[in-house]
């Protein structure tokens, strides 16, 4: 059953094979509203009062052990070079004996090489000390 109403001409028999989104995008918008308008609600229903939390420099205890990488590797604990990996596990020894323990905070040059700076950390580690931080210059951050 097909029915044939004149001569068609060439633009007409080109059949358009775009798929309108308008409607698509009509309901895709209102859905959008639907959910801007709804999410709030439901996430807020609930009153609670929330912690408020500062950040706070750390800063450094008297008693707290102070190991400088320098560039080239040397080991400080405070100002006096260390000789040796040696003698970095026995000075680290004294400390580790302290009730309480005191912390020991790693200064380590950003230009130094790895080596000296996991020295100064299998020292710590053989002396038994447990806590161990690393000292950094929040302010020069790039």
């Amino acid at each position: 059953m097909s029915m044939n109403v004149g001569q068609a001409t060439d633009e007409e028999d080109q059949v358009v094979s775009a798929i309108n989104t308008t409607p698509l995008v009509d309901v895709m918008l209102v859905l959008l509203i639907i959910f801007l308008i709804t999410i709030p609600v439901v996430t807020t229903s609930i009153k609670v009062r929330l912690p408020h939390e500062q950040n706070q420099i750390r800063i450094t205890k008297p008693e707290n052990v102070i190991i400088s990488v320098d560039r080239s590797g040397r080991i400080y604990i405070y100002d006096t070079p260390v000789k040796g990996t040696r003698d970095l596990i026995d000075r680290m020894k004294v400390f580790a004996k302290k009730d309480p323990q005191p912390e020991v905070q790693i200064r380590g040059d950003g230009a130094a090489s790895y080596e000296g700076v996991g020295r100064v950390i299998y020292a710590v580690q053989r002396s038994g000390i447990t806590k161990v931080g690393f000292i950094t210059d929040p302010t020069s951050i790039n």
